[in-house]
């Protein structure tokens, strides 16, 4: 088999200059890892709305063809909901979208990026690779999440500035007892059914005890190993507050990367946990009982785009950021009810903002302040200082997560916006409150004119759309089973729809 890479230069991708030239250059490395590496497959993956990954394995000859044209993808996910229930009419004209492109589910095109190539170490002779979504024009589809991040990229460098960001991220590992695959328990489009049947790996509530890391060293390692042969730059791993939680960080990341790493890293230990006889869940809080929230903070910096130097660094000593800090960190503020649905977009992820909880109730910030929305780290001289937000769930579109943020505090950098001073008492602060619910934050993001001018109408009504067709479904059941105090109980609905896709 031949499996020599070759760059079109009349294919749709140079035809519509849709490759930097570090792009084109990083396929010669592709090619040396192919024969190398030997490999057979080719896994050309591509992030949905919910920052899910979808993908289609190639061959290397397809794999070939699709460095010159992409390749092409039906546009059926996009229609899709949490639990493939179907959300827009594609047989109506515009697809249900009132884009004429979108009309009869036809194909699109998802481009290759070359910069993402890795060799996916627990799948035999098999590479993997993210992509962007392109309309046949050449356009970039609208309804593409990393396209909006790299939107909300191109902002920051054209006002001189880039992202530094890192995850810190909480999920629970279960060990599969019955893998309920029968055909009763199936469920159907848009009714989940069943997930596997799943026991706790630790008992116990001992905040980063030692000995819970140590009795699942076994699974631990086998993860670390293959996080770090895919280059993703893993810093600590410990057990978390709550039975079968977890808790990793990693190294700080430019640009987009930090986004294509937590995509990647959830795909990851997912595939993995799962070869092993185990589940990892990112859902924020499962229906276990004795389980608890998880969260996933982002950590952030805006940096100068040519000399990496921290923006955020206060000028004088009596201040814990920069001015130019504050007035990010103001526009995230003034915009967090709208930005909920992209920091916490499940109907379970709200069931985490709770007083005295280490998880925000209100859009306040703080210096060191766990229990503040976004907690402030580092000071004058601390080439590190930065901050975090703490409102995010595990389940949550990276691309989409970071944007808003983007978005946001640019919007608080234009308008010289001032936070007001930081928070002693979080939970006893005069802020706005978080929203309470997906519904509530549904609302917000529909009256936010921020988001609807930066991420485009078209998709912001589309994302409305898509969680109110969540919501439906699930207050049909809350209304069916008589569920009292439903946005406090974690319900069988919430398992199902969760539990295995995220």
């Amino acid at each position: 088999m031949n499996k020599t890479l070759h760059v079109s230069h009349d294919g749709f991708i140079s035809r519509h200059q849709l490759w930097s030239s570090e792009q084109i250059a990083a396929v010669e490395k592709i090619q040396t890892s192919i024969q190398e590496k030997n490999l057979r497959l080719i896994r050309v993956a591509w992030s949905d709305q919910h920052g899910i990954s979808r993908a289609k394995t190639l061959t290397i000859p397809a794999f070939q063809g699709a460095l010159k044209e992409g390749i092409d993808f039906n546009t059926g996910p996009l229609f899709f909901d949490t639990a493939n229930a179907i959300v827009f009419n594609p047989f109506v004209k515009g697809g249900g979208f009132d884009l004429e492109e979108m009309t009869g589910c036809p194909n699109y095109a998802l481009v290759p990026d070359p910069l993402t190539f890795r060799v996916l170490p627990w799948a035999p002779q098999t590479g993997w690779i993210l992509c962007d979504a392109y309309l046949k024009t050449g356009a970039p589809l609208p309804f593409d999440s990393r396209q909006v991040c790299r939107k909300a990229l191109k902002e920051l460098d054209e006002k001189g500035y880039d992202l530094m960001s890192g995850l810190e991220v909480e999920f629970s590992l279960t060990k599969i007892v019955d893998n309920e695959i029968n055909p009763e328990l199936l469920g159907a489009p848009g009714s989940p059914g069943e997930p596997p049947k799943v026991r706790p790996v630790a008992r116990g509530y001992q905040y980063q005890l030692e000995a819970h890391n140590d009795e699942i060293d076994e699974i631990l390692q086998v993860i670390v190993a293959n996080l770090e042969d895919l280059g993703l730059p893993l810093r600590t791993i410990e057990d978390e507050w709550g039975p079968s939680q977890i808790e990793v960080t990693f190294a700080p990341m430019r640009g987009i990367a930090a986004a294509d790493a937590m995509l990647l890293f959830r795909t990851a230990v997912k595939q993995i946990s799962r070869r092993h006889g185990y589940i990892a869940t990112f859902m924020c809080r499962p229906s276990i009982p004795g389980f608890f929230s998880s969260g996933w903070h982002l950590h952030q910096s805006l940096v100068d785009a040519e000399t990496g130097e921290n923006l955020f660094i206060p000028e004088v000593e009596t201040e814990s950021l920069s001015v130019l800090g504050k007035q990010y960190i103001a526009g995230i503020l003034k915009h967090a009810r709208a930005s909920t649905v992209f920091t916490t977009p499940t109907i379970n992820g709200y069931k985490r903002f709770k007083p005295n909880s280490l998880a925000p109730d209100r859009a306040g910030w703080g210096v060191d302040n766990r229990g503040t929305m976004i907690r402030v780290l580092g000071g004058y001289g601390d080439k590190n200082t930065h901050f975090e937000n703490r409102a995010g769930e595990p389940a949550a579109n990276p691309y989409l997560y970071i944007a808003s943020q983007i978005f946001a505090g640019l919007d608080g950098i234009e308008n010289r916006l001032d936070p007001g001073e930081a928070s002693d008492e979080a939970y006893l602060d005069e802020r706005e409150s978080i929203p309470r619910s997906l519904q509530e934050a549904v609302d917000s993001l529909s009256e936010s004119n921020l988001f609807q001018n930066k991420m485009g109408q078209l998709f912001v009504d589309y994302m409305i759309k898509m969680k109110e067709n969540e919501i439906s479904r699930y207050m049909t059941y809350v209304e069916q089973e008589k569920v009292q105090d439903y946005q406090n109980v974690v319900t069988d609905w919430e398992h199902r729809e969760y539990f295995e896709i995220f």
